[in-house]
């Protein structure tokens, strides 16, 4: 069939330009078959974890029907994550990072399994929930650092903020299919199914993350001890624009995330059909920054943009929390998720482009603490305050704390407010140690030559 009318008009070079400017930066994709193998078995992972992420507050409601019991499962979570992100921190700068990547991960896939176990019981038992929450609290301490740690060995400097944007979106995608299939497979075919599939797709995660090249500690790499963790914490201390993005996440995790309560939150909306998409809309948001992130790598005063962003999620959670209408309170879920990613971008850029690789193992243990340990004790605040106050009330409170205790953080830390990677030394030393040296063959350009007794296979990006 032929038109009449006339053609359309092709989009102009200049209008190509800029949609190309907004979508997601590949060239990390594109550049390191380690970051590929990499975001695959997370994005597995992250799909996988979102089932039981819902199933398990859910089924703990169902067992005990109190806001307490399941605003406990952060403070459960709290302690295994303290101890366990410190150690872990200074173990990924000691051992191979792949290694404690696949180990760990294998060791969370059989916790899923034992929940699977719990649910097929005639009567479940409410201690199995609490005891593999400490246990995979635990273990994503001991991973999560080196999970970071190994990224600025897989892609160049220069694609640090563009692979901190990818490896979000990866997340965002599991974080809405998650909850959205959850939704139906509790409503239709149980909690054992979503548990089932969370422990398979750490089966097939496994299988590619055994596929990454060796990621060895440098020869003089300290062993974890109390003075290697105090090493990394002194460092952290003397850059308090660190110290700033690690605290400016804790308050607004603390204060205005209420996942915990959102199975009480629907009721109290007489919307139970709500729950997977309330879980799904912070997420959702995150992915429409991820997938128009291009801008992202433009902004180079970053600790202003982390701290308006933590602000404009306060706001959000604390009008979601005033409404009854469901559907205004899930699009302003979605746009706290959307300010959510911002700051992350941003916070993850801060870290990569200044903190050298021989540290970057302990400081990505104490950024555990901040974007974990927050969420936890963000869970007992809400749940504690939902019991005295009402769910809504205790959301509400929430996000206006966050915007106040953001704005106060701001004020006492200035460094942070006028961090720009343009000009702070950090960022220039770290530029420096990455530049290739000319003539260098085209696969050393994504490896961190920064330790001197490093040898080859400290970066060899090659298959295993």
């Amino acid at each position: 069939m032929t038109s009449d009318g006339p053609p359309l008009p092709a989009a102009s070079p200049a209008a190509r330009r800029r949609l190309a400017a907004l979508l997601p930066d590949l060239a990390p994709w594109r550049s390191s078959r380690d970051f590929r193998l990499l975001w695959c078995a997370g994005a597995i992972t992250v799909f996988g974890t979102f089932l039981t992420v819902v199933a398990l507050p859910l089924q703990l409601k169902e067992l005990t029907g109190s806001t307490l019991a399941v605003g406990a499962l952060g403070a459960v979570e709290l302690v295994p994550l303290l101890v366990f992100g410190l150690y872990g921190g200074a173990l990924a700068d000691f051992v191979d990072r792949r290694r404690l990547i696949v180990v760990s991960e294998l060791a969370l896939g059989l916790i899923s399994a034992l929940l699977l176990l719990n649910s097929l019981l005639p009567h479940p038992q409410v201690w199995p929930l609490y005891a593999a929450a400490a246990l995979s609290s635990a273990l994503t301490g001991l991973q999560r650092p080196a999970l970071d740690a190994i990224v600025p060995r897989i892609v160049g400097h220069d694609q640090l903020a563009a692979a901190a944007a990818l490896n979000s979106l990866r997340w965002q995608i599991g974080a809405i299919a998650g909850p959205a299939l959850a939704g139906g497979l509790l409503a239709f075919a149980g909690l054992r199914w979503a548990y089932a599939i969370d422990a398979v797709t750490f089966v097939l995660s496994v299988l590619l993350s055994r596929k990454l090249a060796p990621s060895p500690a440098s020869h003089d790499a300290e062993k974890p001890s109390l003075r290697a963790i105090a090493e990394g914490a002194r460092y952290a201390w003397s850059r308090k624009e660190l110290l700033g993005t690690y605290a400016v996440d804790v308050l607004a995790m603390l204060f205005a995330f209420p996942l915990a309560i959102f199975p009480f939150l629907a009721d109290d909306l007489d919307a139970p059909w709500s729950l997977g998409l309330m879980y799904a809309a912070l997420p959702a948001g995150s992915c429409l920054v991820s997938l128009t992130s291009g801008w992202t790598t433009r902004i180079h005063r970053q600790g202003r943009a982390i701290v308006l962003a933590a602000a404009g999620w306060g706001l959000a959670i604390a009008a979601a929390g005033q409404l009854t209408q469901v559907w205004l309170v899930l699009l302003l879920l979605t746009l706290a998720g959307a300010f959510d990613m911002v700051s992350g971008i941003f916070r993850s850029a801060m870290w990569n482009q200044t903190i050298p690789d021989e540290l970057r193992g302990r400081l990505a243990g104490i950024e555990l603490l901040s974007y974990a340990a927050g969420p936890q004790l963000g869970q007992v605040r809400v749940g504690g305050m939902a019991a005295l106050t009402g769910v809504r009330a205790a959301v509400s409170a929430g996000g206006l704390l966050c915007f106040a205790g953001v704005g106060l953080l701001a004020l006492g830390l200035p460094k942070l407010r006028t961090y720009d990677s343009r000009t702070d030394e950090h960022a220039r030393r770290m530029r420096e140690r990455r530049t290739p040296v000319a003539g260098a063959p085209a696969d050393d350009r994504t490896g961190d030559h920064s330790h001197p007794g490093a040898d080859a296979q400290d970066t060899d990006p090659s298959p295993v």
